[in-house]
């Protein structure tokens, strides 16, 4: 990647798969609320801090990315793979989780925020602590 595009600059969803798609991984403190990504492949990418709430990530490949301390509220997980993702002090707290493929995530008891009755040991995550 020589000239990475600068996290401002990426406003839409074709940004951001473009910039991918270019070799660009670090996608800290992006704003894209409510953006479709449904069946995007996004894997490894760093998008710590950044707000995806009500975003569609639906069968998104998501597979050991870094969404520390991202906001996820209300954003469409399902059947998404989250292997080996980074979620501490994540908010997930309104997302759907359905199917979303969870084992070997890395996860704070005391920081990340899941949806009520929400059991991380059941879906294969690990206690950062």
């Amino acid at each position: 990647m020589l000239n990475p595009l600068p996290i401002a600059d990426i406003l839409t969803a074709a940004d951001l798969i473009q910039a991918y798609g270019a070799g660009q991984r670090n996608f800290a403190y992006l704003v894209l609320p409510g953006v479709d990504l449904s069946g995007v492949d996004l894997k490894g990418a760093d998008f710590s801090y950044a707000d995806l709430s009500g975003a569609n990530l639906n069968q998104a490949n998501l597979r050991g990315a870094d969404l520390s301390y991202g906001n996820l509220m209300e954003a469409d997980l399902s059947q998404a793979d989250l292997r080996g993702a980074m979620l501490i002090g994540t908010n997930l707290k309104t997302a759907i989780l359905q199917d979303t493929q969870l084992t070997t995530a890395d996860y704070d008891p005391d920081s990340t925020h899941f949806p009520p009755a929400f059991n991380p040991q059941d879906h294969g995550l690990r206690a950062d602590r």
